[in-house]
């Protein structure tokens, strides 16, 4: 076969290659799906990212709760139907196994990388703190958010109620349970504004009316 035969075999196969590509940005033109203003479903615990990626999104500030009042009301069985997600990861026995992630057993207020011969992210390891009721439940919510960095790819749990009893069947989790805080004291009622153009007045002092202080009580007349 001559150089001529084989040209016109390199002519064909670049022609044809050429052929499909225009064929296919045509049709990717064309054909384009139209992307829906909304998603038809949410998928629990998914965390979405702002366009352009970025990493997780910052989570939103929430009121913490009163954990001496909810606790006491906590599901722990459902919690612990929630901590189901954490075992494909976690070892929540107390044999304390060390799996992809650090065991779970006796986790509420231990502190944060402390699990012998577990290879903790540079992050975890640079916040030295405890893993108390506040921190487990800002963490559980969007763990890269909260700590970006974090080797756990955990989406997060939005649902409150879901962290509160996820939290509470931890707590139950352990030879020792943590204790529970006392109630936070009820906020005392806004006192009354004074009436218009009134003040209260001390003992001795002259009564502010309406049209300015009033004039001060005549001195006793000597007998």
């Amino acid at each position: 076969m001559d150089s001529f035969e084989w040209n016109k075999i390199i002519g064909a196969v670049l022609g044809t290659a050429i052929f499909i590509f225009v064929v296919r940005v045509v049709a990717e033109n064309i054909y384009e799906p139209e992307k829906p203003a909304k998603p038809g479903y949410v998928v629990e615990g998914v965390v979405e990212t702002p366009a352009g990626g970025g990493g997780a999104a910052a989570p939103v500030a929430e009121a913490l709760p009163d954990w001496g009042t909810v606790l006491a009301k906590a599901d722990i069985a459902a919690g612990k139907a929630t901590a189901a997600k954490c075992e494909a990861c976690h070892d929540l026995s107390a044999a304390k196994t060390i799996k992809i992630g650090p065991p779970l057993f006796g986790v509420v207020d231990r502190a944060r990388a402390s699990i012998a011969g577990f290879a903790y992210s540079g992050e975890l390891k640079g916040h030295p703190a405890n893993w108390t009721y506040d921190e487990l439940y800002k963490f559980l919510k969007s763990p890269g958010a909260y700590l970006p960095g974090t080797k756990m790819s955990f989406a997060g749990i939005s649902k409150s109620d879901d962290r509160i009893n996820l939290i509470a069947f931890l707590r139950s989790n352990t030879d020792a349970p943590a204790p529970i805080p006392a109630p936070k004291p009820a906020e005392a009622p806004a006192a009354a504004a004074p009436a218009a153009g009134a003040a209260p007045a001390a003992d001795g002092a002259p009564v502010k009316g309406p049209n300015g202080p009033a004039a001060p009580p005549p001195a006793p007349k000597a007998n």
